[in-house]
């Protein structure tokens, strides 16, 4: 995954334009959620997640939920959006982020 400070940067600088593609709610990481999940981060290796629940430590517990599930990385968390990242293995130019001018 990324660990520096700079890539960390470069990602949130992709990430800013992005719209969230999952909306998670009050039902939580269903089946159908975390199969979507991950499919966009199969696809697009950066994508941004809504998360509408309730307080500050449901958030936390659900976004570390999702970087275990699907062994990606938080890039950024700021109100209810998650940034967040997974390198594939053979990236397609016309989905990924990180590839996309």
């Amino acid at each position: 995954m990324t660990s520096s400070a700079a890539d960390k940067k470069h990602l949130r600088r992709l990430g800013h334009n992005l719209k969230p593609i999952v909306t998670i709610a009050n039902k939580g990481l269903t089946d159908s959620v975390n199969a979507e999940i991950e499919r966009a981060l199969t696809d697009h290796e950066l994508i941004k997640i809504k998360v509408s629940v309730g307080d500050r430590a449901a958030k936390k517990l659900i976004s570390d939920e999702i970087c275990q599930t699907h062994k990606a990385a938080l890039t950024q968390s700021i109100g209810h959006i998650l940034l967040i990242f997974r390198a594939s293995l053979k990236p397609n130019p016309k989905l990924s982020n990180l590839l996309r001018k």
